[in-house]
Formats: structure tokens, sequence, C-alpha cells
């Protein structure tokens, strides 16, 4: 029995970390890098549908 417990304490520190780490990820900013390249694709999309006036 004592060993159960001692598995359910780890089990639940466990998850208390990873929900941790979770809304930690979820709390930072999209890296300008990231950004950067939907510019990129944006732009590139953009002068796609320029070209010959309708949508690729």
């Amino acid at each position: 029995m004592a060993q159960h417990q001692n598995n359910a304490k780890k089990a639940q520190v466990i998850d208390d970390n990873l929900k941790r780490v979770y809304e930690d990820m979820l709390e930072q900013d999209v890296p300008d890098r990231f950004l950067d390249l939907l510019a990129q694709l944006r732009e590139q999309d953009n002068s796609e549908t320029d070209e010959d006036g309708s949508e690729r």
C-alpha cells in the first residue's frame, strides 16, 4: 500500500510540473524569428495573388 501511495505522489508531482511548464509556455510571446517568417509568407502570398489578379 505504501508503494502505491508513493507512486501516486510521484505521478501528482509530475502532473503538476507538466502543467506548470505548459502554462509558462502559453504566457511566452511568439519569437521574433517566427513572426518574421509569417510576414515573409504573407508577402509571398500577396505577391502571387497580385501577379495575375487571382488567388492561388
